[in-house]
């Protein structure tokens, strides 16, 4: 069984994460694949997903901070849109990541939660699902 599925997200800020740990977690459970796998797809290049820890939630201040520091908006980039930034950060953190799915469920370890990452908002942003089993 194979179910691909949209979801649209509306960022805020410029630079965000925004936990989606439960609405794929939501999206796994609708689609009735007990093993397999969700593979989550950002089609955006000044946007990405990443995998980090949700209990603290200075984890994603200091990440969003460090990644500002270490790639200011205002560095003299060539890119004509000023948003050069934003893609240097999107792809580091990754367009992609691949979840393993055991009874009904995402293995996620249990500090794990599931973000967007926002480098050039606010938009209106779309993410892909693909949940397969097998």
């Amino acid at each position: 069984m194979n179910k691909l599925i949209n979801l649209e997200i509306k960022t805020d800020r410029r630079d965000q994460f925004i936990d989606i740990t439960s609405r794929l977690e939501k999206a796994v459970g609708q689609s009735g694949v007990k093993d397999g796998f969700v593979l989550i797809f950002v089609p955006h290049t000044t946007a990405a997903v990443t995998i980090n820890e949700n209990a603290d939630p200075s984890v994603k201040s200091d990440i969003l901070g460090y990644l500002e520091k270490l790639i200011p908006q205002n560095s003299g980039f060539a890119h004509a849109e000023g948003n050069s930034d934003a893609h240097i950060k999107a792809g580091l953190t990754g367009f992609s990541q691949t979840i393993l799915i055991s009874n009904g469920k995402l293995l996620l370890g249990q500090w794990q939660g599931i973000y967007f990452c926002e480098f050039d908002g606010p938009r209106n942003r779309k993410l892909i699902l693909k949940i397969s089993s097998g």
